[in-house]
């Protein structure tokens, strides 16, 4: 489990320290604001120390090899130009040194790192953990990766393509092979009311996917004719039902409402708060205010063991601030609720004078 993450001059935030809960995360922000900055920053440090502890040739964290390694990974996940690291520390007058530590709930295997403007492919490990991380996380993009499936990770790994490193490294988990034997009582718990949802059960053959309807001799629908929303749940029905998304694990989604509407939105909302219940620290970007609003009802009602925390992001003269709190009403300014109460505001008064 992350329990915080400190940066300065990081890209569009001087400084900034955000104190996550073990359930679920939203960042909440306009566009611009560095939300998705905020899930790729935790996520490359994390998924680096957890790809290096799950190598057969593993050896113990150093600094020396830290500092590239890192480096590397947050480069593949943020693709500046010039694959240049030194392109993500905030340039300030005086200042040009971005400072990054992102504290583990096993405090052996935190990292802190900083960077200058001119720095390329190395980071100066300031402090290196003892350990690797034991879980690997799971980073989903705005779009689904089902219909880009086939081929892509080898693709990736032959040819320099443009396309970030979360999208490989969540293709990986989808090939991943399902958990065999009785279904884990969690997992199934988890399944069911996805696959009810899109009243079919996600299959791989043959390097493809495909979704099955329920009962004897149905047929195989492929996944490009499948509608986006739909195709958004089967992604997340298939990184459980391998086991990505089970235990002590950590689910980074940006923006999961895109391309939805409110009715899968709602199913989408249950989904990441099953899978907090779970045991998996969710951390989500957002600027619907339905989504927001659908968490807040769930989490009062059905979900009340899942501990929240809400950040909102506003643009200042010197960048962007973050307030943070437990509460919802609490962290301010709560720039989306503003424009979209006042379009309601509009709304009435041209319509119902």
């Amino acid at each position: 489990m992350i329990r915080s993450l400190e940066v300065k001059n990081f890209t569009a935030f001087p400084e900034a320290h955000l104190d996550f809960a073990e359930g679920l995360n939203v960042i909440v922000g306009e566009n611009a604001t560095g939300k998705t900055h905020l899930l790729k920053l935790p996520y490359a440090v994390m998924a680096a120390s957890a790809e290096e502890g799950r190598r057969r040739d593993s050896r113990q964290p150093t600094k020396a090899f830290l500092q590239t390694r890192i480096a590397e990974k947050i480069v593949n996940v943020f693709r500046p130009d010039e694959g240049r690291l030194g392109r993500l520390a905030r340039r300030r007058q005086g200042r040009n040194r971005c400072e990054v530590k992102v504290n583990f709930q096993r405090r052996n295997t935190s990292i802190g790192l900083n960077f200058a403007s001119q720095n390329k492919s190395e980071a100066v490990i300031d402090y290196p953990p003892s350990r690797w991380v034991d879980r690997r996380p799971v980073f989903l993009p705005t779009r689904e990766l089902l219909t880009i499936y086939p081929g892509f990770v080898s693709l990736y790994e032959t040819h320099y393509v443009e396309f970030e490193e979360t999208w490989r490294d969540t293709c990986l988990l989808l090939g991943a092979p399902m958990v065999r034997g009785p279904r884990d009582k969690t997992i199934s718990r988890l399944l069911e009311p996805l696959e009810y949802q899109i009243g079919r059960v996600v299959l791989e053959r043959n390097g493809r996917f495909y979704l099955r309807q329920f009962g004897r001799g149905a047929s195989n629908m492929e996944m490009p004719l499948v509608a986006e929303g739909w195709r958004k749940l089967a992604m997340l029905a298939r990184l459980i039902a391998t086991g990505s998304l089970h235990n002590k694990g950590a689910l980074f989604w940006d923006e999961p409402e895109s391309n939805l509407n409110p009715k899968l939105i709602r199913e989408v909302a249950a989904a990441i708060l099953h899978i907090c219940r779970a045991g998996v620290q969710v951390f989500v970007a957002t600027h619907s205010l339905f989504l927001l609003r659908e968490f807040e009802i769930l989490l009062r009602h059905e979900f009340e063991g899942v501990k929240p925390r809400y950040f909102a992001l506003r643009r200042v003269d010197d960048g962007v601030e973050i307030s943070q709190s437990d509460e919802v009403d609490a962290i301010e300014p709560l720039l989306l609720l503003d424009e979209e109460l006042e379009q309601s505001d509009r709304f009435l008064e041209e319509f119902m004078p």
